[in-house]
């Protein structure tokens, strides 16, 4: 067993532990999911470190690392020959960077779990197997267990806000179900048609080796996603319907405008972990997704949809924006000021070019730190006074200047300002976007510019909230109970704040701790779509 599985599956183990554990001694369960989750921080470091910068590509298996393939299942079927199914993980330098962000991130929902007062073994056991799917997700490179992890995510986080979330949980919980299953379900329709589009060079049996399915020369002549002389279904090319279906199962959870509106909803009514686990990996899912199966998969179309969804990703981000305008609820504004921040992955991604999507790597990275910050710190105030409407709070920094301090790194850091993650990021998006039209000529400068209001747009929504809520003498809709009630931040809030806002800060002034982690598989990237 690697590394890669022991990341996966150690949760798996605690949530046998778990169980077997008696309900009497309910602290412990939380001392055993920051446990697994520090370990594997410290497991992803170790990999960081190690990871080799100069592995260059993505369509051949030897430029994988931390490879481990074994049979998982093989039946015969006949005349078609037999199924091909592997337990095959690996990473590169699309992957390897979300990994270390899942494993700070469950640290982070991990501590903020401590409010977490009711039925604790079922929470930390949803919670842990939660972990194992996401995990699972960025190491998987057989696309029927990508698909196992994939739909995995979604079971414990439809408990998680059901069981656990706010007075409007069964709605927000099932409408989050609907949408991800309905793109989940077609998804499966593409999944089968590439198994049997594509052979194994090695067996000549069908397989579902995403590695061999970005290599043209893998494919049936003929079949139905052949690269060379495909079918067409309803009068359209089945590769291009493919990667339609694809996206969209992917643009659910990223979210794109109009499918964003489980986004609100879920998040308002989600304790505070699971927030931070929508918003700093969820929406990565989708983002990931769209790079390492999209675009690779079906560089062709991705060529042919590029200008759609740099529309898409600039919609978004305008939309998103002004909608974060318009909120008086402070948790309801984050959610959609990251439906405008996603938006630059989208058009990052449309780019094609190095910069943008470089740039839309490392959004996702920052955004995931960030949001994740923002939503604890959100849920730091509503655990005090149960409370979240901006209108409820004014002067808040004399009376908690270490969290104010929080909030000012965090808001000044999302609407991005030089020295932190996300303007290092939206610059490569942008600069992405505005030099496509002369590299490859798939997006024009104006979306470019476009996407420049949302930034403008960001710093209005974050620093009117920080005006109302934070300075100015202090009124609060509770009085002085609220002011008894409104301590400042503890420790095991800071364990949970320090370490995003260091990542936020380093990324953000040595850009290059990721760019040079991920560069290479960056470049073939590139190389794979454009030609």
């Amino acid at each position: 067993m690697n590394l890669l599985s022991i990341l996966i599956f150690l949760p798996i183990v605690a949530v046998l532990l778990i169980l077997v554990l008696p309900s009497a001694h309910q602290q412990r369960f939380k001392y055993i999911s920051l446990g697994v989750s520090l370990i594997q921080f410290i497991l992803s470091v170790f990999i960081y470190t190690r990871f080799n910068n100069t592995s260059a590509g993505i369509n051949k298996e030897e430029q994988f690392q931390l490879i481990e393939k074994l049979p998982w299942i093989r039946l015969d079927l006949g005349s078609i020959g037999k199924l091909e199914i592997d337990y095959f993980l690996g990473i590169d330098g699309l992957s390897m960077p979300f990994l270390m962000l899942s494993a700070l991130i469950m640290f982070v929902a991990t501590l903020a779990s401590w409010e977490i007062k009711t039925n604790l073994k079922a929470y930390f056991s949803l919670f842990l197997l939660l972990n194992t799917a996401v995990m699972g997700v960025f190491c998987a490179l057989d696309f029927f267990l990508f698909y196992i992890f994939y739909e995995l995510m979604l079971l414990p986080l439809y408990f998680l806000i059901g069981m656990w979330g706010g007075a409007r949980r069964e709605y927000a919980a099932i409408k989050f179900f609907l949408y991800t299953l309905f793109g989940s379900v077609f998804m499966l329709l593409v999944i089968i048609g590439l198994y049997f589009s594509v052979l194994n060079p090695a067996t000549g049996n069908h397989t579902f080796n995403m590695i061999l399915m970005m290599d043209p020369g893998n494919y049936i002549e003929g079949s139905v996603f052949s690269a060379i002389a495909g079918q067409s279904i309803f009068g359209i090319s089945a590769r291009l319907l493919a990667f339609i279906v694809l996206f969209i199962a992917f643009a659910i959870k990223v979210p794109i405008v109009p499918l964003h509106t489980w986004l609100p909803d879920a998040h308002v009514e989600a304790p505070t972990p699971v927030s931070i686990i929508l918003a700093g990996l969820l929406l990565k899912v989708g983002g990931y997704g769209i790079l390492r199966i999209c675009f690779s998969i079906f560089p062709d179309s991705a060529i042919q949809s590029a200008w759609w969804i740099g529309l898409i990703g600039l919609i978004s981000i305008l939309y998103g924006a002004m909608n974060a305008l318009a909120q008086t609820d402070l948790k309801r504004l984050i959610a959609y000021s990251s439906v405008s921040h996603m938006g630059f992955v989208l058009l990052g991604i449309a780019s094609a070019t190095t910069e943008g999507i470089s740039g839309a790597m490392l959004q996702m990275i920052s955004h995931g730190a960030l949001s994740a910050m923002l939503f604890f710190l959100v849920g730091m105030i509503y655990s005090r006074v149960h409370d979240r409407e901006i209108s409820s709070f004014r002067g808040l920094a004399e009376l908690m200047p270490q969290f104010t301090f929080f909030v000012m790194i965090a808001f000044f850091a999302s609407l991005g300002l030089p020295g932190f993650s996300a303007f290092m990021a939206e610059a490569f998006s942008l600069i992405g976007a505005f030099t496509s039209e002369d590299v490859n000529g798939l997006l024009p400068r104006w979306m470019a510019i476009g996407a420049s209001v949302g930034i403008l747009l960001s710093a209005a929504y974050f620093l009117w909230t920080l005006q109302r809520m934070f300075f100015g003498q202090i009124r609060l809709k509770g009085g002085d109970v609220w002011k008894d009630q409104l301590v400042d931040v503890n420790t095991r809030e800071k364990f949970a704040l320090v370490p995003l806002a260091v990542l936020a800060l380093l990324l953000g002034i040595f850009p290059s701790l990721l760019f040079d982690k991920m560069n290479a598989s960056v470049l073939a990237l590139v190389q794979l779509i454009t030609g």
